[in-house]
Order: structure tokens, then C-alpha cells, then sequence
């Protein structure tokens, strides 16, 4: 898919000592999200599929217990990457950030590492998301860096 990108905002990156195979399907499984997404808590299978694949959405229920955000796979390259869309949410974030896309890509660094890189890009073109993304951008990549710690656990201790 050659679809245009909004504004790069931010990449966190780690080496999982795994091969790329076992990675890419830990990361398949949508059920696994509250596993190792420390700020969800459970996900409701929209589309009734447990895998990824093109077009599948899903809604992670946020660990404070009130709010929720939907989720949709827009592109997928098998053993390479995952784009993901924000399709609503309770927070109201999808109405400052319609264009918000998230891309996490693998890349196998010999037999037993990968490395995962989870990349975020959205336009920030109004006062009201220029201000947002003041308060939120570094709170994402620490979030984000959690998220890939717990999956490098997750996944080097065998899930």
C-alpha cells in the first residue's frame, strides 16, 4: 500500500532475542494485546477474528476501566510490518488526531534477535492538536517502550 503518511512524530525501538517468526506470531494474536500493552486491559474482537489481517478491527478496553479505543489493521506485510489505524475512541483523541497511524515493522538481525520498531505519525495542524501533542508526545514513547519491554518479556520467557 503506498498510502501518503501524515507527520512523523516518533520511533522506539528494541532487539527481541527471538527469530522473526516467533515475534511476528506473538504479534499476530489480537488476544495477546492485554498481555504486554500495559494500558489494555481486555479486547473485544470486532470483526470476530482473533489474527490480524487487513481489515480487522478491534476494541482495547484502557486499563482505567472507562475508556476504550478502536483499532484497525489497514495494512499488513507478512515477516515485515503492521499499520494500524485509530478509528474512534472515548477519549475523543480521534477527533484531534483523525490521521493517526501507527506502523510497527520487523527486522530479523540474525537467527535469534528481531528487531521491532513501532513508529507513529499524525498531523498536528491545528492549535488544539499542536497543544496535545505538546502534552502527549513523550508520554506515547514512554507508553510505547513499556509496551515493547513487556513484549520482549513476553516473548524471550517463551509466552
Amino acid at each position: 500500500m503506498n498510502r501518503l503518511r501524515p507527520k512523523f512524530q516518533s520511533k522506539q525501538t528494541i532487539t527481541i532475542n527471538a527469530p522473526i517468526e516467533k515475534v511476528w506470531a506473538f504479534n499476530q494474536d489480537l488476544s495477546r494485546i492485554p498481555v504486554y500493552h500495559p494500558r489494555v486491559n481486555k479486547v473485544d474482537l470486532i470483526s470476530g477474528k482473533q489474527f490480524r489481517e487487513v481489515g480487522v478491527s478491534y476494541r482495547c478496553h484502557l486499563s482505567d476501566g472507562k475508556n476504550t479505543c478502536v483499532e484497525k489493521d489497514i495494512e499488513i506485510v507478512p515477516l515485515e510490518k503492521i499499520v494500524t489505524v485509530f478509528t474512534a475512541d472515548t477519549m475523543g483523541l480521534t477527533k484531534l488526531l483523525p490521521d493517526y497511524i501507527v506502523e510497527s515493522t520487523v527486522k530479523q538481525i540474525d537467527n535469534n534477535s528481531t528487531r521491532v520498531e513501532i513508529s507513529h505519525f499524525y498531523s498536528s495542524s491545528n492549535w488544539k492538536a499542536w497543544l496535545l501533542n505538546f502534552i502527549i508526545k513523550s508520554k506515547i514513547a514512554r507508553q510505547t517502550m513499556d509496551t515493547l519491554n513487556a513484549m520482549k518479556m513476553n516473548i524471550e520467557n517463551e509466552y
